[in-house]
């Protein structure tokens, strides 16, 4: 079964909070998790000057530790938070969208044979 850490979202429209959870990939967003990791409540409340995140760093580590795969959202929370190191495994990898990918800088003078494989020719 792939676990994935992910947010829930809870609460009123326009006081959200956010539950981190290692939930069941396949399920959806909302549904029962297999634990309760964290709390993330992005509003500022009066006198706080910063954002509120409660989370338990051993279950992460825990979860990370046996593969399970975080979010795009949770991985820039944990970064933040310096739970995870910015270079780690699980940032996505960033892709130049002006040049493409690198099978794409093929030569423009090599000819492509029926299997697929740039081949030059003098």
């Amino acid at each position: 079964m792939p676990v994935r850490l992910r947010m829930a979202m809870h609460g009123r429209r326009h006081n959200r909070i956010f539950h981190l959870v290692a939930i069941n990939q396949r399920t959806r967003r909302d549904a029962k998790p297999m634990e309760l990791l964290g709390i993330y409540d992005p509003a500022l409340k009066l006198g706080d000057t910063h954002k509120t995140v409660k989370w338990s760093v051993d279950r992460i580590k825990y979860w990370l530790g046996v593969g399970a795969l975080p979010s795009k959202s949770v991985v820039k929370l944990l970064e933040r938070g310096g739970v995870l190191p910015p270079d780690s495994k699980y940032h996505p990898k960033v892709s130049d969208p002006k040049f493409g990918t690198e099978s794409s800088k093929d030569s423009p003078s090599g000819s492509t044979s029926s299997s697929g494989m740039t081949s030059a020719t003098s």
